[in-house]
């Protein structure tokens, strides 16, 4: 199985003429439902907290309006400055590979569109999230504020996510939406004992690694953590 997990340029049907601009975001319900059903619980995602989540978040205010139409199909789509937002698949994949707790502190790196963030917002007792491109961190805060995503829930920031949020630390979960070829270090270290980080790992422009990595003990010796491939991803 080859998951779309970054994969920019993605093509989507033109939007339909009743995707007007303010339009209820009670109209795309159906749509969500159906995404729960058919596309998240077929292909096994079953934990409940991430399922209702996915269900909850308008996925449509995330992407471009000329591609709300799709917003609900199962494929990542372009939301500018040659970056994409995840096909919601890999988005509640993640997620589940994570487990997040409403006692629980999660960081992202790869703010996007703020779509993942918003998921976990849902989920955690607190959220960090980092964007490295300014722009499209000014673009997801205004979307996540308008939201009712307020800094209590989700702390947002532009910078390098490779050095992570270090006086936020320890984090329990931490979701990596960008494929570095190696997992960054100063994650790993503000990774609390028990908590759990996911990652796509491999070359630039080739097939990456899905892996989740669990710290079981203290320090950064190789038995202070377990590390699983969970799936192959783009």
């Amino acid at each position: 199985l080859l998951t779309t997990l970054c994969l920019g340029g993605c093509l989507a049907k033109p939007v339909a003429a009743s995707d007007k601009p303010g339009a209820p975001a009670d109209s795309y319900a159906e749509a969500r439902r159906e995404m729960v059903a058919r596309q998240l619980k077929l292909r096994g995602i079953s934990h409940a907290k991430v399922l209702e989540a996915m269900g909850r978040v308008p996925r449509h205010e995330f992407v471009p309006l000329m591609l709300r139409s799709a917003a609900y199909a199962d494929r990542p789509l372009p939301i500018g400055l040659g970056q994409t937002i995840s096909q919601p698949f890999i988005v509640a994949f993640m997620t589940e590979a994570v487990s997040p707790r409403r006692t629980d502190k999660c960081l992202e790196i790869g703010t996007g569109s703020g779509y993942q963030a918003a998921v976990l917002a849902e989920l955690c007792g607190r959220t960090w999230s980092i964007e490295y491109l300014p722009e499209l961190a000014a673009e997801a805060k205004a979307r996540l504020r308008r939201l009712g995503y307020g800094e209590e829930r989700l702390a947002l920031r532009s910078g390098d996510g490779y050095v992570g949020w270090p006086e936020a630390q320890p984090f329990d979960v931490v979701v990596v939406t960008a494929a570095p070829e190696m997992v960054p270090q100063p994650l790993l270290d503000q990774l609390a004992v028990g908590g759990r980080l996911v990652i796509p790992v491999g070359s630039r422009g080739g097939v990456q690694a899905l892996e989740r990595w669990t710290r079981i003990g203290a320090g950064n010796a190789p038995d202070a953590f377990s590390r699983e491939r969970l799936l192959d991803v783009r």
